[in-house]
């Protein structure tokens, strides 16, 4: 059988000796500690045919030959590759114990054989043992640190490690939190690591996997506060993104503690992006595949949320975190999406229950528990549901359905009844004030009012008396409450007993004493009475003796009175009052109130200036003029300002933005927008504002704001890059956020000072680093930016190129200069030609960049207009020294493009000016001789010029 296989037998066979000796010769060929050919051959040849077999894919033949190679292998260095080898075949045949010791064999044999530690490593990896491969691995990744495969391994196994141990400690907290006998504190430690877990993918993975989920929903319960409060943050951690995850969770809302509500509610607000991510993508994976519909499943939350709105056995934080919810889930985020239908549903199923909590008055009725944000929630949740309707018809039934609910209390017997008509009219006037008002028109609804404030009970006057200040804001009816309740709001001011009612009467006062607005000539009440007024509130602002309910009214009656340009002036140099103010604007309730009051102090709302020629007729036909007051000048309005930022105005405005209420609205957002754009208006002011974080306070507020509101943090964004270093008002990731709020400001519905604002800021940023640039590419900045270098305006035209400048320095931007059919390169070269020098520095910056990183644009250049050379040289023999070293950088890199460039640039007059330039001299620059020289040397080289020649032509020439 030997003789059959092996080739240096048959060799034998054809020589073969006498008969009497063939028996002893075979036996001797068969013997192994006999070789008929020299030993350091016969291991080769097994070893040859073993990589034969093992590349044919008979990986059962090529062990064998291996085998039988070792068996007669005498070194070391071949017995390790042969083990080596032996190991990629058991490997391949899945038995890993093998493979694992026949490379640990080649290792001792060779340590530095990297292939055998690579081939243990896969065996460990087989076997469990992801810790020694991962040694294995790592070592092996240190040897050849480019070698793609000891990468992906290394990452493999770290991620199967990682998951390793996240599963042994989610065992251990299950074990733990099942454990009936663990101490409280061992089990809170527990749900508390296990928050932590949650929030990573494998350990969100490993907590599903392992039933994790109804192992929270038996914490829910538990009478621990830190408990549910973990189950509930571990459950967000499991929803975050998964659809497949929420459809199987039960949620818990409405507990008692404020905390375990906010947790809940931001468990809800997860869910919700996933049910509402799931109906905008296709369905994809048996997971989700087994799905209900996501719209069922998100109406069945709504109408829970809805449910319990007015529920009795729902707590007060619950219900502000269902509205808050409300708030955020149910209008449409833009109203581009013509599909409102989610709105439409939440009004039929759920507006009368809104209206119930709104109409509630605490001290009365046994209604549902509120906390002081409930109706001012109820406000907005009114005001977002009415602006997020289509139609004249859709807002015909809003107002209808309002209207039966107040037309049905207020006719019923009783006062009660009709106290709860006239809250929920209040309620109704704070947020969709078109309702509110055409409410408050019902017959007998304000008589009602203005009899009530006489009433003898205190929660009567209360709520009429909430009503008064609130029904003021419409002109007409202002008109008529100042004819017919004036003189009983001064009544109730001066004698009342009670300060909830005094301090509610004087922001009527208030209210209706600032009905001129900002007109000077438009006074309400006698001169000083509204510094009277204002002088209260700042005496009950002030009184932290006092309910925090009356000291926020004090707030809402500023608001009103800084109109006035004396009460601006006193109010900022109350600097107790001030921060008072600042105080409690950590109070949901109150943030409008002090937003307006800021803006009012700042002079940041909008005026509009009349044109002269109409005031002057106006004037003549003997019409109201407005007049602006004298305190309202720019003098006094920067001494305003900086004040306020002496007082902290800043370090509150933060605090306001980071509020997450209902009560922060888009109006509230543009208030704390337009009084940051009037504190960065001075240069020296604004690395104040950037150090107090207000550089990350209007981030936010320039994406998610009105329209107005967007323009003008977006523009305060702007000056704040421009004169301060980018980096660091806007550290890490926050700078590339800047990027798109710029980039708005690009628009025709902008100003040209806030295009020019924008421009320059841009500039900043497209200088910093190649990232930000694709950023800009990325927002579509560049043609917005080509639009602007044709604005007919100077400096706009002048920033505009001075930014194109920064972004060629992209090989994107190069790629447009490069491509044919556009005047690109032409407009960069006329720009370079013009009399306005920024515009010149810029245009021939870019020219000068483009020409060093793209050479074949040289040639271009004089097809771009007849008039190049002129303008190269005018360039050359200007007097600006920086126009003079673009110029001689154009010069050197069009003549080391191409040597016909050179021969014309040097038959012309460039040649006597680039003599002039090389010897330098008083008025030259060192950069700009040397580079001259180079033109001189370039020329040289192509045999244009001879040495020396240059100098001699500039001799006596002057440029």
């Amino acid at each position: 059988c030997i003789c059959q296989k092996s080739k240096f037998n048959v060799l034998f066979f054809s020589c073969l000796p006498p008969k009497s000796e063939r028996n002893y010769n075979i036996f001797v060929l068969c013997r192994p500690e006999r070789n008929f050919f020299p030993p350091t051959q016969e291991p080769i040849a097994l070893k040859e045919e073993g990589n034969s077999l093992f590349k044919a894919g008979d990986l059962h033949g090529a062990v064998c030959c291996y085998t039988k190679a070792l068996k007669l292998s005498q070194s070391q260095a071949e017995s390790a590759v042969l083990h080596r080898n032996r190991s990629a075949c058991y490997l391949k045949l899945e038995e890993h114990s093998k493979a694992e010791a026949d490379a640990s064999k080649a290792l001792d044999n060779d340590p530095g054989d990297v292939k055998a530690r690579f081939r243990r490593a896969q065996a460990f990896q087989k076997l469990g043992r992801l810790d020694q491969a991962f040694l294995d691995a790592q070592r092996c990744a240190q040897l050849e640190p480019k070698n793609k495969a000891f990468q992906d391994l290394l990452r493999q196994l770290g991620a199967q490690i990682q998951q390793t141990v996240i599963y042994a400690r989610v065992q251990q907290m299950f074990s733990l939190l099942l454990d009936a006998s663990a101490k409280d504190s061992d089990r809170q430690k527990a749900a508390q690591n296990l928050v932590v877990l949650s929030r990573e993918e494998a350990g969100a993975e490993q907590i599903f996997r392992n039933e994790g989920v109804k192992l929270i929903q038996k914490l829910l319960p538990s009478k621990q506060e830190e408990v549910v409060l973990s189950a509930l943050r571990t459950l967000v951690g499991l929803c975050t993104g998964h659809q497949s995850r929420v459809s199987q969770l039960c949620t818990v809302m409405g507990s008692g503690a404020s905390t375990v509500s906010l947790a809940a509610c931001h468990l809800l607000q997860v869910m919700f992006e996933a049910l509402t991510e799931g109906m905008k993508r296709e369905i994809r994976g048996k997971d989700e595949a087994i799905l209900p519909e996501p719209s069922k499943e998100l109406r069945s939350m709504l109408r829970h949320l809805l449910g319990m709105i007015p529920a009795l056995d729902v707590s007060g934080p619950g219900r502000d975190s269902a509205i808050n919810l409300l708030v955020k889930q149910v209008p449409r985020k833009s109203l581009k999406n013509p599909d409102n239908s989610l709105t439409l549903w939440v009004i039929d199923q759920g507006l009368k229950k809104i209206l119930e909590v709104a109409g509630t008055v605490a001290e009365l009725s046994d209604g549902p528990p509120l906390t002081d944000n409930s109706l001012m929630s109820c406000s907005v949740l009114l005001s977002k549901l009415y602006d997020d309707l289509n139609s004249d018809k859709e807002r015909e039934n809003f107002n209808k359905l309002c209207e039966e609910y107040v037309q049905q209390h207020f006719s019923r017997p009783g006062l009660e009844s009709k106290l709860r008509a006239i809250q929920t009219v209040s309620v109704l006037l704070q947020g969709p004030s078109e309702v509110g008002n055409r409410t408050m028109e019902m017959s007998g609804l304000m008589d009602a009012v203005i009899s009530l404030c006489a009433s003898e009970e205190v929660i009567h006057q209360q709520v009429a008396v909430e009503a008064l200040i609130h029904a003021a804001g419409k002109a007409k009816r202002a008109s008529f409450i100042t004819a017919n309740g004036v003189a009983l709001l001064k009544d109730l001011y001066k004698k009342s007993e009670n300060d909830r009612i005094r301090v509610r009467a004087l922001v009527g006062l208030c209210k209706l004493g600032s009905a001129g607005g900002t007109d000077f000539s438009m006074k309400q009440f006698a001169e000083g009475s509204t510094l009277k007024l204002a002088k209260q509130c700042r005496k009950w602002l002030c009184n932290e003796s006092l309910p925090p309910t009356s000291r926020r009214w004090s707030v809402e009656g500023l608001a009103y009175l800084t109109f006035d340009a004396d009460v601006k002036e006193d109010f900022v140099e109350d600097k107790s009052a001030l921060l008072a103010m600042f105080e409690l604007s950590e109070d949901k309730t109150v943030l409008f109130a002090v937003g307006s009051t800021l803006v009012n102090c700042t002079n940041s709302y909008e005026v509009e200036k009349p044109d002269p020629q109409l005031l002057e007729l106006a004037k003549y036909a003997k019409q109201h003029v407005p007049e602006e007051h004298p305190k309202d000048a720019p003098s006094y309005v920067e001494k305003r300002l900086v004040k306020l930022l002496e007082a902290g105005i800043v370090s509150a405005l933060v605090c306001m933005v980071k509020q997450e209420s209902p009560a922060l609205t888009e109006a509230c957002k543009e208030c704390i927008a337009r009084v940051f754009l009037a504190l960065v208006e001075r240069q020296e002011d604004r690395g104040t504002v950037v150090a107090h974080g207000g550089g990350k306070a209007l981030i936010p507020l320039a994406s998610d704001n009105t329209d107005a509101g967007k323009i003008k943090a977006a523009q305060a964004l702007a000056k704040i890059t421009i004169t301060s270093n980018p980096e660091i008002a806007f550290p890490g990731e926050r700078i590339y956020e800047v990027v798109r709020p710029l980039v708005s400001l690009l628009s025709l519905e902008c100003t040209l000072l806030q295009n020019f604002e924008a421009l320059m800021a841009l500039t900043n940023l497209a200088g910093i680093s190649d990232r930000l640039r694709q950023k800009l590419i990325k927002e579509k900045a560049v043609p917005k930016v080509e639009g602007y270098m044709f604005e007919e305006h100077e400096l706009v035209r002048a920033s505009a190129t001075e930014c194109m400048c920064n972004l060629v320095l992209s090989t994107e931007v190069q790629k447009l200069y490069l491509a044919t059919g556009n005047d690109r390169l032409k407009l960069l070269v006329l720009y370079s030609g013009e009399e306005d020098e920024r515009l010149r520095k810029a245009a021939a910056g870019t020219l000068a960049m483009l020409t060093a990183e793209q050479p074949e644009l040289c040639a271009r250049i004089p097809e771009t207009t007849t008039h190049w050379l002129e303008i190269v040289q005018a360039l050359l023999l200007s007097d600006i020294a920086d126009l003079r070293h673009r110029g001689v950088v154009i010069v050197q890199n069009m003549m080391q493009a191409e040597k016909s460039l050179a021969e014309t640039l040097i038959e012309s007059e460039a040649l006597e000016i680039l003599s002039v330039l090389a010897k330098g001299g008083e008025g030259i620059s060192v950069p700009i001789s040397k580079i001259a020289q180079n033109c001189l040397d370039v020329a040289v080289e192509y045999g244009i010029i001879r040495s020396g020649e240059g100098r001699e032509k500039g001799k006596g020439t002057e440029p």
